[in-house]
């Protein structure tokens, strides 16, 4: 018996961690899939306007620290409001008339009272009555006092550009760059070329450092949630003995989808296509795992920046784009 018992924990362990491994897997996947992360402030989960760089839309931001507004409780309220009000008997006084009917009914089949002269057992009938109507007057009073929540909003944002934005990232070593062209209606605050060109070097740097695994630099040029689930990535190929090798970034094209304030922020999502050599690599051995060390590989990505009281501009968050 005993021997069964520990071959039943043994498989109980090996279950858990077979289903821990999946989950691994399944975010692995998920991140080479292109998923998102961070944050477009109160655009977060509305979806990009697409772009000439981008025509196919992002991928959802599928980690983030925003927090998604909630539609169920407002439909509850709605519901609430629109079926009618209970009667006398069919809300408190039902229930603890109920109760008391089966308590009599009880009794009265083993020739007693209500838990009269019947010792513990009327003693239990009574307690739990006691305990139904104390549980019932608690759930009642926190329905009453639950919170409002508001309902989600649009699940796009307000504006919607046909083609997206004029702005173009020139592509490097294109020759003379010209001026920004005057703002459309997607660019609600103005992105000048100075920002764009901006972009165009936080896209190197960044690549460059999450290469090297330099999270000095990374915090210096992200937000801190955009930091924390960079770091993530990084410690989750340190654990399998892997190392991610980005290398001979170039930017091909890019133009804003949005640009927009909130209070004394500014956000800027951009459409960005690079072409690079991205590899993965044996932390130890150096011996290549996945991808093509010799030719470049293209990649189509959303980045949203973020710009906090005039500030400098931050990372925010990436975005894959669906596939064609």
């Amino acid at each position: 018996m005993i021997a069964i018992q520990g071959f039943g924990r043994l498989l109980a362990t090996l279950a858990v961690a077979l289903v821990v491994m999946m989950t691994v897997v399944d975010v692995a996947e998920a991140r080479r899939a292109g998923g998102g992360f961070g944050s477009r402030g109160t655009r977060t989960f509305s979806t990009p306007s697409t772009t000439r760089t981008a025509p196919n839309e992002a991928q959802p931001i599928d980690r983030t620290m925003t927090r998604q507004p909630s539609t169920q409780q407002a439909a509850g309220r709605n519901s609430t409001a629109t079926n009618p009000r209970p009667g006398l008997f069919g809300g408190f006084a039902g229930s603890m008339l109920g109760g008391l009917m089966l308590g009599g009914l009880v009794g009265m089949l083993l020739g007693h009272g209500l838990g009269g002269g019947i010792g513990f057992l009327g003693l239990l009938l009574q307690v739990l009555l006691i305990a139904g109507a104390f549980l019932f007057i608690r759930r009642m009073f926190a329905q009453k006092n639950a919170p409002a929540y508001a309902g989600a909003g649009s699940s796009r944002s307000a504006y919607q550009g046909s083609n997206g934005s004029d702005f173009e990232i020139p592509r490097i070593g294109g020759g003379q760059r010209q001026a920004a062209a005057q703002p459309k209606s997607g660019d609600e605050i103005g992105i000048r070329q100075e920002d764009l060109e901006q972009f165009e070097s936080m896209l190197k740097e960044l690549q460059a450092a999450y290469a090297a695994e330099d999270f000095r630099t990374l915090r210096q040029i992200t937000t801190p949630e955009a930091m924390s689930y960079l770091a993530e990535e990084i410690g989750d190929n340190a654990t399998q003995s892997l190392r991610n090798e980005v290398r001979d970034i170039h930017l091909v094209q890019g133009d804003v989808a949005e640009a927009w304030r909130e209070g004394t922020d500014d956000y800027a999502t951009v459409a960005m296509r690079y072409e690079s050599i991205d590899v993965m690599r044996d932390r130890t051995s150096g011996k290549l795992v996945s991808g093509d060390p010799d030719n470049l590989t293209e990649t189509v990505e959303i980045w949203t920046f973020l710009r906090r009281n005039g500030g400098d501009w931050k990372v925010s968050a990436i975005q894959g784009v669906e596939a064609a």
